[in-house]
């Protein structure tokens, strides 16, 4: 027999979490990262999946601010337990969830090379909207370039200049809608800073591209204990005005020098497969391909 419910307190919600990480080791997280998520939310839960008493996987369902018509979803069954129904399970009592709050989609994330979870969703009626690239840069034997900003630029971080933090903003507003893919829509500062100021983003590791004193472009990093060897690039965002000058190239490699002093071993970064410019700069800087993640959307059950 397969039972679904809500997660009943923080313990759930960290087997819940092991549940996933099991599933996404690529992806893994803590839960200060889930916290410091869910803050950024209009709503959330957690699930967890039992079959024969045993617990098999969870899923996490999220309405953000930037996207409220659908549920941002993760499911992760455990691969013993997989074409036993327990996929099934959870998605329809997320489904059950969202309908309740008047949300009729669902957008998720699979692994590109995760062929099963694919065709599960396919069969469903999901169906491909974005497909973020993943690039990988090796550190361990990499001497970093200088940042070399170009003529009349300077390269600051967060953390030297928190006053800068609604400048930062408009860059983020002004770059958002430009991904391609994205269809997002414009956040509010405050929402924006809660995700943007969480923990897991070192403060000394958000570069900021000034020209005199106008912000024109932020690059940001995030780390996450659940991989202590890895940071992740968040965010790299150029003012249209600005674009095409090297400024993105250099706040990349003002993140590449602090990866490296702070003893990293890789940075990751994921990047819609249309956004051709960036992709570029980061196979100049030596970032190598590696799976990313197809974005599906589709009904609840």
């Amino acid at each position: 027999m397969i039972e679904v419910r809500p997660c009943a307190d923080t313990d759930e919600e960290e087997r819940g979490l092991a549940a996933h990480n099991a599933v996404w080791p690529l992806d893994a997280i803590t839960m200060d990262e889930v916290r410091s998520f869910r803050a950024t939310t209009r709503a959330y839960a957690a699930f967890l999946a039992r079959r024969d008493g045993i617990e098999v996987g969870s899923a996490a369902c999220a309405v953000l601010p930037t996207r409220p018509d659908r549920g941002w979803t993760i499911v992760s069954v455990l691969p013993e337990h997989r074409r036993q129904g327990v996929g099934t399970a959870l998605y329809c009592t997320v489904s059950g969830w969202l309908h309740e709050r008047d949300i009729h989609k669902i957008r998720a994330p699979v692994r590109e090379d995760d062929v099963d979870s694919i065709g599960f969703a396919e069969r469903r009626g999901f169906r491909e909207v974005e497909r973020n690239a993943m690039a990988v840069l090796d550190l361990r034997e990499l001497d970093p370039a200088p940042v070399a900003p170009p003529p009349g630029i300077e390269v600051t971080t967060w953390a030297e200049r928190p006053e800068l933090t609604p400048a930062i903003f408009e860059v983020a507003r002004e770059a958002l809608p430009d991904i391609p893919g994205a269809e997002r829509q414009p956040d509010t500062l405050q929402n924006w800073l809660t995700h943007f100021g969480r923990p897991s983003s070192p403060r000394d590791a958000t570069f900021v591209a000034l020209a005199g004193a106008e912000v024109v472009g932020y690059a940001q990093l995030t780390t996450t204990a659940a991989q202590p060897q890895a940071a992740f690039h968040d965010m790299t965002a150029v003012k249209r005005a600005w674009r095409g000058r090297g400024i993105a190239g250099a706040l990349k490699r003002a993140q590449i020098a602090w990866a490296k002093e702070h003893g990293y071993e890789r940075l990751e970064t994921e990047n819609e497969a249309r956004n051709e410019p960036i992709r570029r700069l980061n196979s100049a800087l030596g970032y190598r391909p590696a799976p990313g993640h197809v974005i599906l959307d589709g009904p609840l059950a």
